[in-house]
């Protein structure tokens, strides 16, 4: 027989076993509950930190509010919160906190308000606030925030307050979102004030509109180089197509290029072929073209466009007695009669004034001999036809049209202005302008008066050939080349009344600027004496991007 006393202590034993067993799986199964980090004083739903290194990763479950003070880390990293999704409020002061990291409020899709006040807060990620879909309360407020990456609000729909009080903002083209953000949103903000620019320096932010603000600016882009030099360049219209023409002395031609639509750049058209060619001017009459071939040697010719056999055709020599050694020529239309004159560089020569008469060009008048004439520009001063000389010899001569005569008068001359070598005008608004070019010494740029031209600004010139206006749209430009440095390129600023640097171009020995518009583009061709000659596109940037 068995003992009934070890049976019983045997299922004694296996029942408090499996109890034993029971309770463990038990308390396995239970999660143990995050304690209130070091440095933290937690109740059942608020937590607030002070003097700490770093977020703690764990807060008891229940905390729904979490401030911290006085903390030492600098930075807010990427998915700092993202153990405590249960978050509704979020605050930050008086900490040494200097960046808000990209996502960094990852994970708190139930976050209404975040406060980060009294910070040292200077940059803040695009990204920082992304995923904050139900925050309705945010406070940036007195922090070194000098501006605000563009659309750093995006996808925050539930914002119905931001306060940006007590920061160093500076309205220009970086805050112009903000602006147009602050007219189409329906959170509100209180005062903000404007640190700078200057022009905005003291204003409220809120008074601004998204007009207040000029972010175009604008380059000249390298495009295309040509593989010849050229000593100038003339843009023209003829037909319905556009063209431009470069003068090469070297290689004895006047090259004519069209635009090639396909292709988007400019490409050989036609020639003629000349000697030592200074200058290829075109001059459209009757819907009939004319090009002025201005040579050093062998004469100067006038030629056609035969639009049967498609070519240049030429139809008449110039007087060689007058015209020895062409340096200019310029084109213009008086009472409805079209002249060109030619300016003449030689001891000998003489600048001249050439009539059309329907059948050809005609000798109308010599202006003075002797002057050794280098530029000459036609300019209208109060409605009125006028000449401009410039010289090697003497000061620029301002000549004016006679009505009666049908001729012009001396009128007078540019005083204080020895060696200039050319002179070209331009007009913003209604005040005309002219630059005046120096090759060693000052160029200037004078403003007429109404009795004669006064001096508005100089521009240091080493080795200039050309210092020539160029108006694209609402911009006046002013280009000056150079023959030992780099081409400097100005831009007119009203509030100043006169030009600022804005770009340099690396150009060789370049001689002239002409500008063609076409397929809603802008381009820039700069010929150039010694090296390739040059083709630039002009493009507007939105700095407010």
């Amino acid at each position: 027989m068995g003992h009934p006393g070890r049976g019983w202590r045997a299922r004694m034993l296996l029942v408090w076993v499996a109890a034993v067993s029971l309770v463990s799986a038990a308390e396995g199964r239970r999660v143990r509950q995050p304690r209130c980090p070091t440095g933290c004083i937690c109740t059942k739903d608020n937590a607030l930190c002070e003097n700490v290194r770093s977020v703690p990763h764990t807060f008891p479950p229940d905390v729904v509010s979490l401030s911290f003070v006085k903390s030492g880390f600098s930075e807010i990293t990427g998915g700092s919160f993202v153990h405590t999704p249960a978050l509704q409020l979020l605050l930050f002061t008086a900490n040494s906190l200097d960046l808000i990291d990209e996502d960094s409020f990852l994970g708190l899709p139930h976050l209404e308000y975040l406060f980060i006040e009294n910070n040292k807060i200077a940059s803040i990620s695009p990204f920082a606030f992304r995923g904050l879909k139900t925050l309705i309360h945010l406070s940036l407020a007195y922090n070194n925030l000098e501006t605000l990456p563009k659309d750093v609000f995006k996808g925050m729909e539930a914002l119905t307050k931001v306060d940006l009080r007590g920061n160093n903002l500076i309205c220009d083209c970086k805050l112009k979102w903000l602006v147009e953000w602050m007219h189409q949103t329906n959170a509100t903000l209180d005062e903000i004030y404007c640190s700078g620019p200057a022009i905005h320096q003291g204003r409220r932010m809120n008074d601004l509109v998204p007009d207040s603000f000029d972010c175009i600016t604008t380059e000249f882009v390298s495009y295309q180089s040509l593989k010849f030099e050229s000593i100038s360049v003339e843009a023209f219209t003829f037909g319905k197509d556009q063209y431009v023409v470069f003068p090469q002395p070297f290689a004895g031609t006047c090259s004519f290029l069209e635009w090639d639509h396909v292709e988007m750049t400019f490409r050989p058209y036609d020639t003629i072929e000349s000697t030592s060619t200074v200058v290829c001017k075109p001059m459209v009459i009757d819907n009939h073209l004319f090009i002025i071939v201005a040579q050093l040697f062998g004469g100067s010719h006038i030629y056609k466009r035969d639009a049967s056999a498609n070519k240049f055709i030429k139809i008449q020599d110039i007087d060689i007695l007058r015209i020895r050694k062409p340096n200019d020529v310029e084109t213009f239309t008086v009472d409805g009669e079209s002249f060109f004159v030619i300016a003449d560089s030689s001891k000998a020569g003489s600048t001249t004034v050439y009539k059309w008469n329907g059948n050809g060009f005609y000798f109308h008048q010599s202006l003075h001999p002797w002057y050794r004439d280098t530029d000459v520009e036609y300019l209208e001063i109060s409605n009125k036809a006028h000449l401009i000389l410039s010289s090697s010899s003497q000061r620029p001569v301002v000549y004016q049209w006679n009505r009666s005569l049908k001729q012009f008068d001396r009128r007078t001359d540019i005083p204080d202005m020895e060696d200039v070598f050319s002179v070209r005008h331009f007009r913003i608004n209604s005040e005309l302008f002219i630059c005046l070019t120096r090759f060693i010494g000052d160029s200037k740029v004078m403003r007429w008066d109404g009795a004669m031209f006064k001096e508005v600004q100089t521009f240091p010139s080493r080795g200039s050939m050309v210092f020539q206006p160029v108006s694209i749209g609402k911009w006046q430009y002013a280009i000056l080349g150079s023959d030992y440095s780099l081409t400097q390129v100005f831009q007119w600023e009203s509030e100043r009344g006169h030009f600022i640097p804005v770009q340099e171009l690396n150009i060789q020995a370049p001689r002239a600027f002409a500008l063609v518009s076409i397929d809603d583009r802008v381009f820039l061709l700069a010929s150039s004496f010694k090296g390739k000659t040059q083709i630039y596109e002009h493009l507007m940037i939105d700095l407010s991007n």
